[in-house]
């Protein structure tokens, strides 16, 4: 099981966190990877500054809304 944690917290809201979340739950269900992907949302990481912050396993990842389709390819489908 992958675990993706996005923060939900004010500065990342600003920044897209709500669309990053979105673009996830629509990649991972039209990936068919409902059963090996657990997406789930936190306040803040502490690392405002970065973007939105995004966990993958404990991994940390700074996500834009524009880059979460090659975040997607590269740090999840990779790992399937």
């Amino acid at each position: 099981m992958i675990k993706i944690t996005v923060c939900i917290g004010s500065s990342c809201h600003i920044k897209g966190s709500r669309q990053v979340v979105e673009q996830l739950q629509h990649l991972i269900a039209a990936n068919g990877l409902g059963e090996k992907v657990e997406l789930g949302g936190t306040f803040c990481m502490g690392k405002c500054q970065l973007g939105v912050c995004v966990t993958v396993n404990d991994t940390f990842h700074s996500v834009t809304p524009d880059g979460v389709k090659e975040f997607f390819e590269n740090e999840i489908l990779s790992k399937v």
